[in-house]
């Protein structure tokens, strides 16, 4: 009876889960964000702990939502996007620049990581928000959907607590 009750580890921790390389391969989920200089949260994503980073971009940049202006028509994208050392690929770059978006993406092994300071800083501002969400720190559900709207949900508090300061 006892143990029926217990939970149990199992080996697979649900779908997009993937072995963690900075966590000695346990299973795990990241978390992509594209923030505004603020750091409020424009787009959010769920991936498996081992997708490079570089992948993910394209349906982060896609899930932007029109942003409303006083003075314009909506803008559908944004007008430039900061990235580190992931985002380093030629792909990525040819498709940023055929939509129209100024990219500032540090290349590996020429460019500092130092120089993207001030911009990273509002992404790093914003990770340290969500993971002080417990519900976000380990991840416990087993679908990535239900993951995903726990994610939504702290975004939209995080917003919702800067925008009424």
């Amino acid at each position: 009876m006892r143990d029926r009750l217990r939970q149990r580890p199992c080996s697979q921790r649900g779908q997009l889960t993937g072995p963690n390389p900075t966590d000695r391969g346990k299973n795990g989920s990241k978390i992509h964000l594209i923030v505004d200089r603020r750091g409020l949260p424009l787009s959010i994503g769920i991936s498996t702990a081992n997708l490079r980073d570089s992948q993910a971009l394209i349906p982060l940049v896609r899930g932007i939502p029109p942003i409303r202006s006083r003075r314009c028509p909506r803008r559908r994208r944004p007008g430039k996007l900061h990235g580190n050392k992931g985002y380093d690929c030629h792909h990525l770059r040819r498709w940023l620049a055929s939509r129209g978006i100024r990219h500032h993406l540090a290349r590996k092994g020429i460019e500092s990581s130092q120089r993207l300071g001030r911009h990273r800083s509002a992404v790093e501002r914003t990770v340290s928000w969500l993971s002080g969400c417990r519900r976000l720190h380990r991840r416990y559900e087993r679908k990535p959907e239900h993951f995903l709207t726990f994610t939504a949900i702290a975004a939209t508090l995080i917003c919702h607590r800067r925008l009424t300061k």
